[in-house]
């Protein structure tokens, strides 16, 4: 039977499936890699280090498997992060990733100078700081030298298919999340590229997010023990792929991630801007749309709370015991570790814990922090109605899904059933089906989530729970506002 890699090209690390055809997982493996934080707010990697890692779990993954069975190769990646290249292909400076805050001034500029309407007009979406657009915009005023030098921009998860077929691609998903995107009519913007100082030449050529865009290079193959007719499939944004993954193709699918980062994600066929900007209206992997809500700390913040602070490894153990709170604690939990982007898009926000008393109890903050998280989803979920989706249940993805009381948190705070699909591996399994699409396997990538997808378990809303869980959810909506002019003070400049 024929064999697909997926890769996960993920901001902490890399996952590497191999799945054959009919969607069962042979092998997996993870690499890690490290991520700099050179100033307060900034966030970056060495590209260096996720191709290392890509031929390390590659080759990891094949021990013992029958590599002439491998078609192809595809990805799903990290979003928005800026990778520049020379005429001399070299890297001129590290990634400036998706979470990196230094570019309020430029977002700032993209909003109020060039103006929200004519960015949505352009793009179909607003500048967020986290976008690719503001950051080549800093580029340009910080670093002249280096944005002098550039012969090709590209994201993070391309940069991989060019060092290992040669062809310098996007797709339309990933290609959406760069505010250089004209995303209804799916090609580039002649006017966003004006106000970058860039020219189409420097950007990559588009393909939707199941098509080749090449073969594996012969040095390449020849090092992995793999065929140069591999083919490598061009691969979607992480958000993307991860909804290709969980079977959210199509009209109306809805896929709630629970990773690094955390984002709501609704399916069309159809495209969709959302007037007031709250959301992402991008393309999807399908060859259709989707909107999309991204909140910057998700399982990002339980990692923080537990490993830094808690300063324990055991997640479990920390939350045995609190299911019978969900809905009652008066502790909150403002999830904004690395500022916010839906619905707030605001840099200067901060993560905050309120309503501690002298009886406050360590197991009420841990979870406050699932809960904060749940209700920022929320957030995004009631942006998405506002925009006429209709969402009757949702898939739950990503490391945070594998906590059973989070899962029960996320379907009583959002009111729907949560289905877990067979496979938590989002991403990458969703990047091997697009794949199984590119070399012929499939005729689309509907017909690959029909054939392969499964629904493991339901987690169904309890009505009780739910309806002190809206009470909760009013107090937390009002607390940003209350905030929000107190979190620039905070900000502390290096």
């Amino acid at each position: 039977m024929n064999t697909y890699i997926g890769v996960d090209l993920g901001t902490s690390g890399a996952k590497f499936l191999l799945v054959a055809a009919d969607g069962r997982i042979l092998a997996e493996n993870t690499q890690t890699y490290p991520v700099s934080y050179p100033q307060s707010g900034w966030s970056e990697q060495d590209p260096a280090d996720w191709y290392a890692a890509a031929l390390r779990g590659i080759a990891a993954l094949l021990e013992g498997q029958d590599k002439a069975a491998v078609r192809g190769i595809s990805f799903g990646g990290q979003m928005h992060g800026l990778v520049a290249l020379d005429g001399e292909d070299n890297v001129i400076r590290p990634a400036i990733l998706w979470n990196d805050g230094r570019t309020a001034a430029e977002t700032a500029y993209l909003n109020e100078q060039v103006g929200r309407k004519q960015l949505s007009s352009y793009t179909g979406n607003i500048a967020f700081a986290g976008f690719t657009a503001p950051k080549i915009l800093w580029l340009r005023d910080n670093e002249p030298q280096n944005f002098s030098r550039i012969a090709k921009i590209m994201l993070p998860k391309d940069y991989l298919a060019y060092r290992l077929s040669g062809s310098f691609c996007t797709d339309f998903s990933d290609a959406s999340g760069m505010l250089l995107l004209d995303v209804k009519n799916r090609c580039w913007s002649a006017e966003m590229c004006a106000i970058c100082g860039i020219s189409e030449r420097q950007l990559p050529k588009l393909y939707e997010s199941y098509e080749a865009v090449g073969t594996l290079r012969r040095d390449v193959a020849a090092e992995l023990g793999l065929s140069p007719a591999v083919k490598v499939v061009a691969g979607a944004g992480d958000n993307a792929a991860a909804a290709v993954g969980t079977g959210v193709v199509g009209e109306g699918g809805c896929n709630v991630s629970l990773g690094t980062s955390g984002t709501l994600f609704v399916s069309s066929k159809k495209y969709c801007e959302d007037k007031v900007n709250a959301l992402h209206s991008f393309c999807h992997a399908d060859g259709g749309w989707h909107l999309m809500g991204c909140i910057l700390s998700a399982a990002s913040c339980n990692a923080w709370w537990s490993d830094k602070i808690l300063r324990t490894a055991d997640y479990a153990a920390e939350q045995a015991g609190l299911e019978g709170q969900m809905g009652k604690n008066e502790v909150f939990f403002l999830p904004y570790l690395m500022g916010e982007r839906s619905p707030h898009n605001d840099v200067n926000a901060r993560g905050a814990f309120i309503g501690m008393r002298p009886d406050t109890a360590r197991g009420q903050m841990t979870l406050a922090v699932l809960e904060g998280v749940a209700f920022a989803l929320r957030d995004c979920l009631e942006a998405a109605r506002a925009n006429g989706a209709r969402i009757g249940r949702t898939k739950l993805c990503g490391g945070g899904a594998k906590s059973p009381l989070w899962r029960k948190i996320a379907a009583n705070v959002l009111g729907i059933p949560v289905d877990i699909p067979q496979t938590e591996q989002g991403p990458s399994y969703g990047a091997a089906m697009l794949a199984m699409v590119g070399c012929g396997e499939y005729p689309s990538v509907q017909a690959a989530a029909g054939a392969v997808v499964r629904v493991r378990e339901s987690v169904l809303p309890d009505p009780a729970v739910a309806a002190l869980y809206n009470g909760r959810y009013e107090v937390f909506r009002k607390l940003y506002p209350a905030l929000k002019g107190v979190f620039p003070d905070l900000r502390a400049e290096k």
